[in-house]
């Protein structure tokens, strides 16, 4: 086992990371950028280097000066978290040169997989089950347009060497097919200075789920069961939850044993995650694999009880698997939210600001993975995640009572955050029935993004009570008060602390 490793990361990935190396007696190595000379996972490691810069090219997409840090404090390994340089071969490929171990799969594995056209010939050659499209990417409009008619439109465009939204487009008539195409390849080279698109039906009714694999040097691969991602905005998933309330135990088998052959098929490594579409008749289709370290592990890890990370470090020291069976049956339930510092209700943009005030939600079945606390700065530079708040509880029902529970108790001040949406998903009758799709924010918007009702009537007495104040006090001043007394505002003031809770 590794003595010392470098976490190529930062925020609430770097210090979850930290937290299993010091589990495991291993020195873990922190580097940041000027911005986060303060966060909290620069204080949790064993040691700490300046990157220097504020941006992630002057920082954490710093690759050399990282591999460079590496060799200097005599670190054997680097953890490249998520993000950032996660599923960049050309830096696992230059991690290995400098002679130290990638904590994630072969250079190999990552290119083929990353490139989405690659990877759907690979998964189709190997009989993994995969949505209606092109094999290569598009270089001649007519002729894609043409695949597109056979296989019926709505179809989508997507980016071949990207994901996360970049470079997608839903075309439903033939007659926007080639400009979609057009405005597609534009969005994915400048995302990924790649310009290559290919299109693939769209599944209607669709519903995002996902299997955790790990698979180590000598052909052993397992996988951990599924979680579903269904609950997206722009093609970002935002709640997860494990296990799958539509998966039954037939499906499940089929599709965890499509998940191990695709890692077979790219010789994998390490943990890594096959993403699925599910239609409405049950059918499932590959979307893609994600190459390293997913945000929503934890939900996997508290229904089965590994620590995916520690699992990740013995399969890069070269030890073979130490779970010897796939999972298909789990202790529990567990939701994640993801916590962002973002104004939901003025198009979910950024809240950057200084965390005044934070109080986490705590109690039984709570874990909470975070990068910040009082007095952290979310800033532009970076993702507003603020932490990724998790539950368990023994089922479904109970897990989604716990998770309501923690975001009212989740206290937060100097900046705006998802909370209150989040809270009207979890309230929501078709969420809390398992009944939804990828389109669950978007068919439900006006419910999950309107006002709230009792919030709007706080706010209202709240005015209420400020104007009496002040009447108070030019009665005061002119002299008057005694003759126009105001009754008590007392019943004003309760009906305000019961509607607060």
């Amino acid at each position: 086992m590794f003595t010392k490793i470098l976490i190529a990361n930062r925020g609430e990935i770097a210090l979850r990371i930290i937290r299993t190396c010091n589990e495991m007696g291993i020195k873990s190595v922190a580097v940041y950028s000027d911005v986060d000379r303060k966060s909290p996972f620069v204080y949790s490691a064993f040691e700490a280097y300046p990157l220097g810069g504020k941006t992630s090219q002057e920082s954490y997409l710093n690759w050399q000066k990282i591999i460079d840090i590496a060799k200097k404090c005599g670190a054997e390994a680097i953890h490249p978290g998520y993000g950032f340089m996660s599923e960049n071969a050309d830096f696992a490929e230059a991690v290995e040169k400098a002679g130290l171990v990638f904590i994630g799969p072969k250079a190999d594995s990552i290119r083929i997989m990353g490139n989405k056209t690659a990877a759907r010939k690979l998964m189709i050659k190997n009989n993994v089950p995969t949505v209606p499209g092109t094999e290569d990417a598009i270089t001649d409009h007519a002729a894609a347009q043409k695949i597109a008619r056979e296989i019926g439109y709505p179809v989508l465009v997507k980016a071949a060497a990207g994901g996360g939204g970049k470079g997608m487009r839903l075309v439903k008539e033939d007659k926007d097919f080639v400009q979609s195409v057009e405005s597609a390849a534009r969005e994915a080279k400048a995302a990924f200075n790649d310009e290559a698109v290919y299109i693939e039906k769209f599944v209607e009714e669709p519903r995002h789920i996902e299997f955790q694999i790990l698979a180590d040097a000598f052909g052993n691969v397992v996988h951990l069961g599924e979680r579903e991602c269904s609950v997206q905005r722009r093609h970002q998933k935002v709640i997860e939850e494990a296990p799958s309330s539509l998966l039954d135990n037939k499906l499940r088998t089929r599709m965890g044993e499509a998940a191990v052959n695709a890692a077979k098929a790219c010789k994998y490594q390490n943990a890594g995650t096959i993403e699925f579409l599910v239609d409405k008749n049950k059918n499932f289709y590959f979307l893609e694999m994600n190459t390293r370290l997913q945000v929503e592990h934890p939900v996997t890890e508290l229904v089965t009880g590994i620590d995916l990370v520690e699992e990740q470090l013995y399969i890069a020291s070269g030890s073979a698997l130490r779970i010897k069976d796939s999972f298909n049956s789990f202790n529990g339930h567990a939701f994640e939210c993801r916590l962002y510092a973002e104004d939901a209700e003025n198009n979910w943009v950024p809240s950057p600001g200084i965390i005044e005030y934070l109080n986490a939600a705590k109690g039984p079945g709570v874990r909470e993975d975070s990068g910040v606390t009082k007095g952290s700065e979310i800033s532009l530079y970076y993702d507003p995640m603020i932490s990724k708040l998790c539950v368990w509880a023994a089922d479904r029902h109970h897990a989604l009572n716990r998770m309501l529970r923690a975001l009212r108790e989740y206290e937060i001040s100097g900046i705006k955050t998802s909370i209150p949406f989040l809270i009207k998903v979890f309230e929501h009758k078709d969420f809390r029935a398992g009944n939804f799709t990828t389109k669950f924010i978007e068919e439900h918007q006006s419910e999950l993004l309107g006002e709230d009702k009792a919030l709007a009537e706080i706010a209202s007495l709240a005015a209420i009570l400020a104007q009496i104040e002040e009447q108070k006090k030019i009665k005061v001043i002119s002299g008057n008060s005694h003759n126009n007394t105001i009754s008590s505002n007392w019943k004003t003031t309760h009906r305000i602390r019961q509607l607060r809770t």
